[in-house]
């Protein structure tokens, strides 16, 4: 019985274990004959170009004192730095100085060559400041005080005669030009003005008419500068002027240092690059206000034209015009501006 009893729980085992089938194995899919790859294009970096600030260039010479240099390097850095510039100092001013940057350009004497230089920078504005024989025109504005060229001559005459002993004035002036002719009258009428006949005390043996002053040398246009010395020497040796009216085509520096160590007094409207011990005063246009009333027009970029300001006196020496005399040559001179006194010329 037990043995027949085992044979049956076999069997069941048997049956059982034949029910459970083996899992199916899983299926992996084929892989491809060729793996084909998409190339992916990256964009090329681009890069972007950082602004370049505009330039504003002040051109002073680097022997100008240091209190004129002082004055106008304050005044074009604080107008610089209002419009948003940066700001440098040349002492010459070159091609290599004509960057692409550069906006506005402002140069005083002596003439660095501008009619060339200006055209050389399209993008930039040219301020000339009291340079003699400037035109403006295209991207160069000229400030001076062009349009009244008697009223310094005018001023310059009574100046002279004031602060002369014994009247010994004279003026070196241009020769064959109407603006000479201009000038000879007006500071003779300047002359007059101040004293009347203005007689010498003392005649000089040469002079057989009176008045004997002023005295002028008038000087060729194609002469060469080296000769200007001798010019002068007419007037100082010859003729014992002690003051001279020197047109600013001659106020060369060779020939302000040949005065000036023959002791003789100088007026003009042309501002030295120096001091002179022997310097008067310059008859000029108020350059500072000059500069800040052209400042937002050279910004914007329009150029090409007459800047006139008022005319001052600047550069004073002391030692020559005192504090008295000079209050009372700026009182004459803005009653010949504002026309309560006449030059006697028709400009």
């Amino acid at each position: 019985m037990k043995k027949e009893l085992f044979l049956i729980l076999l069997v069941a085992l048997l049956l059982t274990g034949c029910d459970n089938a083996a899992p199916a194995e899983a299926e992996v899919p084929a892989a491809p004959a060729t793996l084909a790859f998409t190339e992916t294009v990256v964009p090329e970096s681009t890069l972007t170009p950082i602004p370049t600030i505009p330039l504003a260039l002040l051109v002073i010479p680097a022997d100008t004192d240091q209190e004129t240099s002082d004055i106008y390097q304050a005044l074009v850095y604080d107008l610089a730095q209002s419009a948003g510039m940066r700001f440098q100092v040349r002492n010459t001013l070159t091609q290599a100085d004509l960057e692409p940057s550069l906006r506005v350009v402002i140069v005083l004497p002596p003439d660095p060559g501008l009619m060339a230089l200006a055209p050389a920078a399209p993008q930039a504005q040219f301020l000339s400041v009291n340079i003699p024989d400037m035109v403006a025109g295209g991207n160069l504005s000229v400030l001076a005080n062009t349009d009244r060229p008697d009223i310094a001559a005018f001023i310059s005459g009574y100046i002279a005669a004031m602060i002369t002993e014994d009247y010994r004035v004279g003026s070196m002036l241009p020769k064959d030009e109407i603006l000479s002719a201009m000038t000879k009258t007006a500071f003779r009428n300047g002359f007059d003005y101040y004293c009347g006949a203005c007689t010498a005390f003392i005649f000089p043996p040469w002079c057989t008419l009176t008045p004997c002053y002023p005295q002028y040398i008038e000087v060729p246009a194609e002469e060469d500068p080296a000769t200007y010395n001798a010019y002068s020497d007419f007037l100082i040796l010859q003729r014992q002027v002690e003051t001279l009216y020197v047109a600013p085509k001659f106020a060369t520096p060779e020939l302000l240092t040949y005065l000036s160590s023959n002791g003789i007094m100088v007026i003009s409207d042309f501002s030295p690059t120096k001091k002179y011990g022997n310097w008067v005063t310059t008859i000029q246009p108020d350059v500072v206000q000059g500069i800040v009333s052209a400042w937002p027009q050279l910004v914007a970029g329009a150029g090409g034209v007459n800047i006139t300001s008022p005319l001052i006196l600047a550069d004073v020496n002391s030692e020559h015009l005192d504090a008295g005399k000079e209050a009372n040559a700026q009182g004459v001179l803005d009653q010949l501006q504002a026309g309560y006194i006449l030059t006697g010329v028709n400009p």
